[in-house]
């Protein structure tokens, strides 16, 4: 099978309503970070010092050796950044979602009890805050399973989120297949959380952000001040929150770390952004353990046709008949490169309707001869496929006066006559008359012109088909 795995569609142009609780146009959710001695560092058996996320312009991991300057900052985030940071957030009464490095939170006893006594979710941020972009699959599943097992010894509970940040293409996979987390955030594809079929089983995913993060202090393009980050921050929110006005609320993740924004300077626009939040009254704060809970309970996981994913037999037998009676458009369908936005109704429909385009004139030709006379013979005898038969039911051609059938008896003859194929019109989008009035115009148009037009007609009916079934 040719398959593009990566989804380019999503919840397409309709996303759902998340119904968040109280009625709110918007969920803003805040992340912590946690990171401060799980860094690399030679103390931590790695080969060199970090070279990530710090106030060092360009900075550089120095192999085999540590780095004071480096280390220093990282502290900086564990001494007084988190500090910083707790006392803003208990006081607004606004609840976090930790990320956090398992041998950092280890490191960190008094932090982890003051996340816990604040009624912080503490999620899992892997085991270390190293790159897993090179590392062999069995050694990252070793250490996943590991930063949970340490998590769960730290905190006392086992994590139930989970966000890798530096992953490979492995990370998700290999995290879903432990089976134990109520979502991953590994991803940065959408504005609402949803469900992924991975290994045989439904996965919440709940989208993080690079964007609205701290990190872009610490690169380039980035924040200069704090007022920086929280003009960005409100421009952000201000945007989700007209469109939850307007019936689309969103979701909005905040991403934060103790060593960036815990500096006295950048936090300050923070703080201006959690009081323009406070103005709103139908704002929801929410823990993305929250945001999982609610949204398994209002949007749990659905069967749906996945067209991608039939092997080459179920998708002829499925989709076999949208042309009508050319199966072989959908067994040259089945052969491209279908992906996510293929088992939407206009995405396949697109894979069919190329095989059509690109096929012979004869073929194509063969298509439109497969089509039925309005109203004609086949009809009266009821020998219409199903599609057909309530297509031409939709504009009451089921359902004719004498005089009505012998004048579409008497249309069929000389536009078939005339043009060699039968009169095709998507019936469904239009009534009686607006049928006969197209056939009286279209009988006398040139063969070429007509043929294209009843291509044209056969594509649409192949689409109001699809948007049926799928």
């Amino acid at each position: 099978m040719n398959r593009y795995d990566r989804d380019m569609i999503g919840y397409g142009p309709n996303r759902p309503d998340p119904r968040w609780p109280g009625g709110a146009r918007i969920a803003v959710q805040f992340v912590l970070n946690y990171e401060e001695g799980g860094e690399n560092c030679l103390l931590h058996g790695d080969t060199g010092s970090e070279g990530f996320l710090s106030d060092i312009p360009g900075a550089q991991p120095w192999d085999g050796l540590r780095h004071w300057n480096m280390e220093s900052i990282y502290e900086y985030g564990a001494r007084a950044g988190f500090w910083r940071l707790h006392r803003l957030f208990t006081q607004a009464g606004i609840p976090l979602t930790i990320y956090g490095v398992a041998t950092a939170l280890a490191r960190s006893p008094e932090q982890v009890e003051a996340m816990q006594e604040a009624g912080w979710e503490i999620a899992s941020h892997g085991l270390k805050w190293v790159e897993h972009r090179d590392m062999p699959e069995d050694e990252e599943r070793a250490q996943i399973a590991e930063a949970i097992r340490l998590h769960t010894e730290v905190t006392g509970t086992p994590p139930q989120g989970w966000y890798t940040g530096r992953c490979s293409m492995n990370t998700v996979r290999l995290v879903a297949e432990t089976g134990v987390m109520a979502y991953i955030s590994d991803t940065y594809d959408d504005d609402l959380p949803y469900w992924r079929r991975i290994g045989g089983r439904d996965q919440l995913i709940i989208p993080y952000t690079l964007e609205a993060n701290d990190m872009r202090f610490a690169g380039a393009p980035g924040w200069v001040t704090g007022g920086d980050f929280g003009d960005y921050l409100i421009d952000t929110f201000d945007t989700l929150y007209a469109e939850g006005q307007e019936g689309r609320p969103a979701m909005m993740s905040v991403g934060l770390h103790c060593r960036l924004i815990g500096r006295p300077g950048k936090i300050a626009g923070l703080r201006r952004f959690l009081h323009h939040v406070a103005l709103h009254g139908d704002v929801w704060c929410a823990r993305r353990i929250d945001i999982a809970t609610h949204w398994a309970a209002t949007h749990p996981p659905a069967a749906q046709d996945r067209p991608s994913r039939m092997d080459r037999d179920s998708f002829v037998a499925r989709f076999g008949g949208i042309f009508e009676h050319s199966p072989w458009i959908a067994e040259r369908a089945w052969a491209l490169e279908l992906g996510p936005a293929h088992d939407r109704p206009a995405g396949l429909h697109n894979a069919l309707a190329r095989m059509f385009r690109s096929a012979t004139r004869d073929e194509r030709l063969g298509v439109l001869r497969a089509h039925p006379d309005l109203a004609g013979k086949l009809a009266a005898a009821r020998r219409l496929t199903a599609d057909s038969t309530t297509e031409q039911a939709s504009a009451g051609l089921d359902a004719l006066t004498d005089a009505e059938r012998a004048r579409f008896t008497d249309l069929n003859a000389r536009y078939t006559e005339r043009h060699g194929f039968p009169f095709i019109i998507a019936v469904r989008d239009h009534d009686k008359p607006g049928i006969l009035a197209a056939f009286e115009r279209r009988i006398a148009n040139d063969t070429e012109t007509e043929f294209a037009e009843a291509c044209a007609q056969v594509e649409r009916i192949a689409r109001l088909r699809l948007g049926d079934m799928l």
